[in-house]
């Protein structure tokens, strides 16, 4: 295939999008704009560790537990009447028309394709979720992301996906 400057191949479509070039650009003609993460959904290798982590850990609500090998965990009320949701898979289940399938467990950790999964809260909220950390035991790292005002608080599930609760610095403290 010949490369070439960042516009349509040869068949009329976009070769790429060229940092953000097309998205502005065609958003009118697209008709459409991605408002809000609607779920992620994650293989899991122990169910029965990763779920207790989420709701135990993390304190997300659970919504539905092994229906057909999926927990659904509530994120936030998302939008347009979609709840944000966190869904863990056992391998294999899922809709084989829909998603790739297998019995074996996932890759996960440095080798999986999932580089890591950020939750949003509130500044106190984080600084709560920092003590809880601590009375737990659970290993946690801070970032602090001085270019965008943010700090995060990284820790690992059972499953080895690091997972970042993020949050936007009161003005002043980062």
């Amino acid at each position: 295939m010949a490369e070439n400057d960042g516009g349509a191949s040869s068949t009329g479509a976009p070769s790429h999008i060229g940092l953000g070039r097309m998205a502005q650009d065609d958003q009118a003609a697209r008709g459409f704009k991605v408002r809000a993460l609607g779920e992620i959904a994650i293989r899991c290798r122990d169910m029965d560790a990763m779920e207790r982590f989420y709701q135990d850990v993390i304190g997300l609500e659970l919504l539905a537990q092994r229906d057909q090998g999926i927990t659904f965990f509530k994120i936030s009320e998302g939008y347009a009447g979609h709840t944000s949701v966190l869904a863990l898979f056992e391998p294999g289940a899922g809709r084989a028309d829909l998603h790739p399938q297998s019995l074996e467990p996932p890759e996960t950790g440095a080798r999986s394709s999932l580089h890591h999964l950020a939750l949003s809260l509130g500044w106190e909220e984080q600084e709560r979720a920092i003590a809880w950390y601590d009375h737990l035991g659970q290993p946690y790292r801070i970032q602090q992301f001085d270019w965008i005002g943010w700090r995060g608080v990284f820790t690992s599930d059972p499953d080895g996906n690091t997972v970042e609760l993020v949050a936007a610095a009161p003005k002043g403290v980062v």
